[in-house]
């Protein structure tokens, strides 16, 4: 890791919050430990976004989609892209 560099104790605290909550797991070789992901990249988006979705657009994705569209995080010819491409998808 580039410096400044992360105490290990810090490293170690979130890995150990992680494995608690059953996103990664370890094996032990001697004092070594090897981590592992429990859940796959896509599963761990899916959970994060429905999360951020109930705890700041009141569960509606459509809430979500407006503040980004109103914030020009995304314009609307983007949007229609998107829908698009979703209707083609089906």
């Amino acid at each position: 890791m580039p410096e400044p560099h992360t105490p290990h104790s810090t490293i170690s605290s979130i890995v150990r919050i992680l494995e608690n909550k059953g996103f990664v797991d370890h094996k032990t070789y001697g004092r070594t430990h090897a981590n592992f992901f429990l859940i796959r990249k896509k599963d761990y988006t899916k959970f994060s976004l429905k999360k951020l979705v109930g705890n700041y657009f009141e569960g509606s994705m459509n809430e979500l989609v407006s503040f980004l569209v109103k914030e020009n995080d995304i314009s609307l010819k983007a949007l229609s892209q998107i829908t698009n491409q979703l209707h083609q998808d089906k």
